[in-house]
């Protein structure tokens, strides 16, 4: 539905309360003039679609930073001794970007952000609120943390379980480089999350590409996270966070330069884009 049809719903909203005038709305508000109110909206009020978001988020988020420091790991056991640094990106880049592609497939109708930096702007476009980012925040690391840690159960912390460590004195172009290449993965999506939801046929091919492509090339210099939580799970495992705020600031800082490119771009976001963010709830009232 477009930003006009949304408008046309908010002057006369199905469910009778009083119209906006001429005042555009975007975003979460625009989702619910055009489903003529809040009762058909995958609201954040609704426990039981809350809940599900979590899990999904949850869900997602484990699977990654799970294969990859169980990837690392077995790298480290089997990959025999003269593994090149750009051999081990290609290969856990590669991993990381398929379950990408199936998550997002399985889960991209509930919830399929699987990046705080991703929330984060999401929410800076009016599709979510601050408390809703928060709790997924919450869960994103917790369940980075989570998948990282069983896979030290099972292979052992000798493999560094893919940490992402800038070069040593290199912390500041590290964090330039991880704001390039988080902002970029992040406008990616917000221009083709053009649908009621974010599992497309396109969008979850197009992120595992992303993903192989630029940590196959930036993770021998500084592991190319694209992602805090991604960062903060092998970090937290191995038990040292002391360089992990170059990928919380440079995830933080992309996000706000893509927002600000895709609102050139393309404008404000659309109902559809909202509820791409927000997902969608089992059951319509």
């Amino acid at each position: 539905m477009s930003t006009d049809n949304a408008q046309n719903a908010a002057d006369d909203p199905a469910d009778g309360s009083p119209g906006v005038g001429s005042r555009m709305l975007t975003g979460e508000s625009a989702l619910i003039a055009s489903v003529g109110g809040q009762r058909a909206f995958a609201d954040w009020t609704n426990p039981d679609h809350r809940a599900r978001r979590l899990l999904a988020e949850f869900i997602g988020m484990f699977g990654l930073t799970f294969i990859l420091s169980g990837g690392a790991g077995i790298l480290a056991q089997y990959g025999g001794e003269h593994l090149h640094a750009w051999q081990a990106a290609f290969v856990l880049s590669t991993v990381s970007a398929l379950w990408l592609v199936v998550a997002v497939y399985m889960l991209g109708d509930i919830s399929a952000h699987f990046n705080p930096a991703m929330t984060f702007a999401f929410t800076l476009r009016g599709d979510m609120g601050w408390v809703m980012m928060l709790c997924y925040w919450a869960v994103q690391f917790t369940a980075a943390a989570s998948g990282s840690l069983i896979a030290r159960a099972f292979f052992g912390a000798d493999s560094n379980l893919a940490a992402t460590i800038p070069p040593p004195g290199q912390e500041w172009q590290s964090m330039v480089f991880e704001a390039m290449i988080g902002g970029g993965l992040v406008l990616m999506i917000l221009l083709m999350a053009d649908g009621p939801k974010l599992n497309g046929a396109y969008v979850p091919l197009a992120v595992g590409a992303y993903v192989m492509a630029w940590g196959t090339m930036g993770g021998p210099f500084e592991g190319a996270a694209m992602n805090p939580a991604r960062a903060f799970g092998p970090d937290v495992a191995r038990g040292d966070l002391s360089t992990w705020w170059v990928y919380l600031v440079g995830g933080v800082i992309g996000a706000l330069v893509a927002v600000a490119i895709g609102y050139v771009l393309r404008g404000p976001a659309k109902a559809q884009e909202a509820n791409a963010a927000m997902g969608t709830p089992r059951t319509r009232t």
